[in-house]
């Protein structure tokens, strides 16, 4: 889940306000700080700026919070963060187990800001709840990454990295209007994630919005279930139930889905095409295979854990990205939801989760 963007330069000038010049000069991350006097305004870096490289460098200890790995991409999450940094002969990481208690995640990372650690990233099970304590580490002079689920001040972190739930959800929905565009009155339904979240809205705002460009096109259903298998089957029997026929199924989540479609397979329904979410290794098989509903996921992709352990190893090295100009590495990183089909299945398999 995103905020709008901000400036950050004024972030920056908020941070300072908030935090004190020496403070803040912790928190935010500078290249090469003195190599700036080098720069030649000619939008390339000088020779004094650094960038990260997979060369070793300063050891960094890298601390790692997030959720419980009680579905199958956030356990994807741990697994690339943890072998990210096993990359890394200079990188340490600090890793507590995850939970989805409020207070017990809290608790986990105060005891990563007390052990010092340089560098935090954390994927907070409620981005709300948790925002005092990625100010706390900020506070402290520690960096905070900020994974995917946002805090609710841009205080608390240094950089968020996530995916792009709106996108998600526009890309199924141009995909899914260009396989149709030819079809006179297709029908399309929707399953999607749980309601309350904002990043289910966004999935169906960005899926709405794409099918606006296909008026050929009707939504005819939407049901709402929890990303879990039991609810994805539960959800899918009842849309088959009340949709005779339709064209094209958009499952927002590839875990709800596998229910989906042992409802699927029960009706014994085959006449449309299933776009999934989020991009399992399950769904990638089937595309590839060609022989079920399965034609295409959208992909929210794990591997945005992986670079958040680059970006707290830059930070805590005092480095760039290399390719940018800047001097700092963004404060915002929103990563593309690829549509994986049968045509680039094969180059996405090896990043699809269990």
């Amino acid at each position: 889940m995103r905020d709008n963007p901000r400036s950050p330069r004024a972030a920056t000038s908020r941070r300072n306000m908030l935090f004190g010049t020496a403070a803040a000069g912790a928190a935010l991350f500078a290249a090469g700080c003195t190599s700036n006097e080098n720069n030649d305004g000619g939008g390339e870096k000088s020779e004094g700026a650094q960038v990260a490289d997979s060369e070793p460098g300063k050891k960094v200890t890298i601390g790692f919070a997030g959720p419980q790995a009680d579905h199958g991409w956030l356990n994807a999450i741990t697994t690339q963060a943890k072998n990210r940094a096993k990359k890394y002969e200079d990188v340490t990481l600090e890793a507590t187990e995850g939970s989805n208690d409020n207070a017990t995640q809290i608790g986990q990372v105060e005891t990563l800001i007390n052990k010092k650690v340089d560098v935090l990233v954390v994927l907070p099970a409620d981005g709300k709840a948790l925002t005092q304590v990625g100010l706390k580490a900020m506070r402290a002079g520690i960096p905070v990454v900020n994974l995917d689920r946002i805090f609710s001040s841009q205080q608390a972190y240094r950089c968020w990295i996530g995916g792009d739930n709106y996108g998600m959800g526009l890309n199924a929905g141009h995909w899914i209007g260009e396989q149709l565009k030819d079809k006179k009155n297709a029908k399309v339904v929707e399953l999607a994630g749980i309601d309350n979240l904002e990043l289910t809205r966004q999935r169906t705002k960005g899926f709405d919005d794409a099918l606006k460009n296909y008026p050929n096109i009707e939504k005819v259903a939407r049901q709402s279930a929890e990303f879990t298998v039991e609810s994805g089957q539960k959800k899918m029997s009842e849309l088959l139930q009340a949709q005779k026929s339709f064209d094209a199924l958009w499952n927002h989540d590839d875990d709800q889905g596998v229910g989906a479609q042992r409802a699927i397979e029960q009706a014994g329904r085959d006449e449309f095409l299933m776009v999934g979410g989020a991009g399992s290794k399950r769904v990638m098989e089937a595309i590839k295979a060609d022989d079920s509903v399965f034609k295409a996921t959208v992909l929210y992709p794990p591997t945005m854990a992986a670079s958040a352990i680059d970006l707290a190893r830059a930070l805590g090295q005092g480095k760039g990205i290399a390719g940018m100009a800047e001097y700092e590495i963004p404060a915002h990183i929103t990563l593309y939801s690829a549509v994986v089909t049968k045509k680039n299945v094969d180059e996405y398999l090896p990043i699809g989760f269990t």
